[in-house]
């Protein structure tokens, strides 16, 4: 059993950056952890785990990988590091091999957000064809991704989002990391943003220990203290 503390990797998902992590971080910081909430590209998801991977490998000791939202799916591919020790989805995708978010989307009705979805196009280097980025309606934003988030706060991040390429809907993940890590999920049991029903369903397919949050998509914000707690549960059970 190490002995070690772990680090805790913070990944972020879609139309989110790592400062959703803001209430959170304090938490963890306080517990005397080790924790880096590092900046997800959003491009693809095999792009984005091979970057959160190498993040990983850089850090000399076990890590604890928490994935939000779309960053649940980078997790479960950046997830098999040998160092990693266990995952953490928070209001994320659990896909199993082989499977993309779309696929696993479409098995269940769709949320609020696919109304409020912009699309906008992008250069993309290399291409001649251009890339399309996704984001939420500014206007939509706070009560379907942030329904219980201060108001004020709710506005500033419609208008400050980190967009996602849609190319990183259509990507299967190469391999399923909860597969051999232990893993925890969290459900938002307010979503608006991913019917709750996908996170249910994929942290069951995962045998994870699941708990329920009646919270927006945004649970870091509005509950940190719930998602700090199960975040020390998988701390825990490195033994540090």
């Amino acid at each position: 059993m190490t002995t070690s503390a772990p680090t805790v990797v913070l990944v972020h998902g879609a139309f989110a950056d790592a400062s959703s992590f803001a209430r959170v971080i304090p938490e963890l910081l306080a517990d005397g952890l080790e924790v880096l909430a590092p900046a997800v590209p959003n491009r693809s998801l095999h792009g984005d785990a091979a970057y959160i991977a190498s993040i990983v490998r850089r850090i000399p000791g076990p890590v604890i990988l928490v994935g939000h939202s779309y960053g649940g799916a980078v997790i479960t591919v950046a997830g098999v590091e040998d160092n990693v020790r266990a995952l953490v989805y928070l209001a994320g995708y659990a896909l199993e091999e082989g499977e993309s978010l779309g696929e696993l989307q479409g098995r269940f009705p769709d949320p609020e957000l696919a109304s409020a979805l912009v699309l906008t196009p992008f250069p993309a280097e290399g291409s001649a064809e251009p890339g399309t980025d996704v984001t939420v309606g500014t206007d939509k934003f706070p009560a379907i991704f942030a329904a219980d988030v201060d108001p004020d706060l709710a506005r500033t991040l419609a208008v400050s989002q980190r967009p996602l390429a849609t190319a990183a809907f259509t990507e299967a993940a190469p391999v399923a990391a909860w597969k051999t890590k232990p893993s925890w999920g969290l459900v938002s049991s307010a979503d608006r943003t991913i019917n709750p029903d996908v996170e249910r369903f994929g942290y069951q397919r995962a045998s994870m220990t699941t708990v329920e949050v009646d919270s927006s998509h945004l649970v870091m914000l509005a509950h940190p203290k719930k998602v700090a707690d199960l975040i020390r549960e998988a701390v825990r059970s490195t033994g540090a």
